[in-house]
């Protein structure tokens, strides 16, 4: 093979999720109807969000078009690509297109994480300090820390891809998994990644897990303070606490798994991939639209508008 970035790996070939002639077209219909389902919840959110005024300039609601954003890319990142695979037995990738999906991957998954610590940080504020919050979540304010967010993910994701474009690939070549990710990648590497792995580890793993500690510990505040609260109140910020710590732990807790512990592959891993790069991105907009007044008030307007 020719050499590229210092490697004599030019492709990777994915294994998928199974190689069985009979079951690739059901898998192919599934994860098709599953990633529809993500472009309709979550473009819907972010065009009612838009669309509407008064959700716009609500820094929970722009804060939610943000993330639903993250959730669509995160979704499209991997699931076209393993769409296509799903319907060939050609199951290659380059080099640089593996390293691309990396990046893009790493990227987006860490601001969906910075914007749910965010979206804690502004439910703090508007249940501790009601009287503060328009001054302290102002517009500016929110995005100063969307940016922010997108500055952190584009941090993290570099330094992910130039630890692994460190490496040497002489070969195997073949990642038992239906997309590029590191735990898989460093595996293949021709010398000892032991260095490499605490890094990543550290780099993903701990500050995931430390983030999840983090906003497990704001929302149980958050709820021990809503109890004095009056009743409607109560009712409409436990319903929003709640609709927030479901997608933190849907988020959370599968990359706390693969990432928090050296790189070796378990049985479980390529469903707990498929748990957080398929399925929660499709529940979010279920999550947080379901549970929601005035998400589905403003859909209705907006669908009574289109009528």
């Amino acid at each position: 093979m020719n050499q590229t970035n210092g490697t004599e790996v030019t492709e990777f070939v994915l294994l998928g999720l199974s190689s069985s002639s009979e079951v690739q077209p059901v898998l192919f219909f599934l994860f098709l109807v599953l990633y529809l389902l993500t472009i309709l919840g979550n473009g819907l959110i972010i065009i009612t969000v838009t669309s509407d005024h008064h959700l716009r300039s609500a820094p929970m609601y722009f804060l939610l078009c943000n993330l639903s954003f993250q959730d669509l890319c995160y979704s499209t990142v991997t699931v076209p690509n393993m769409l296509s695979h799903l319907g060939t037995q050609h199951k290659t990738i380059s080099f640089q297109g593996c390293i691309a999906q990396i990046f893009f991957f790493h990227f987006t998954g860490s601001t969906e994480i910075f914007i749910l610590t965010i979206m804690a940080y502004d439910r703090y504020i508007a249940i501790c300090r009601p009287l503060h919050y328009e001054v302290i979540m102002n517009q500016q304010a929110c995005w100063i820390l969307a940016g922010t967010s997108v500055l952190g993910g584009v941090i993290h994701s570099i330094t992910q891809v130039m630890l692994i474009l460190n490496l040497p690939f002489c070969g195997p070549n073949e990642l038992d998994n239906f997309y590029c990710d590191i735990p898989q990648v460093i595996k293949l590497a021709c010398t000892n990644t032991f260095v490499v792995e605490l890094l990543m580890v550290s780099n993903s793993g701990l500050v995931t897990l430390l983030c999840f500690i983090v906003l497990l510990i704001s929302y149980t505040v958050l709820l021990m303070r809503i109890r004095n609260q009056l009743a409607e109140g109560k009712s409409k910020a436990l319903s929003t606490c709640a609709s927030h710590l479901m997608v933190v732990t849907l988020v959370f807790v599968p990359c706390v798994y693969i990432y928090a512990r050296p790189f070796q592959i378990f049985p479980a891993d390529k469903l707990v991939s498929i748990l957080y790069t398929v399925i929660t991105p499709m529940l979010n907009p279920l999550i947080y639209t379901l549970r929601n007044a005035e998400m589905k008030n403003a859909m209705r307007r907006i669908w009574n508008y289109s009528i």
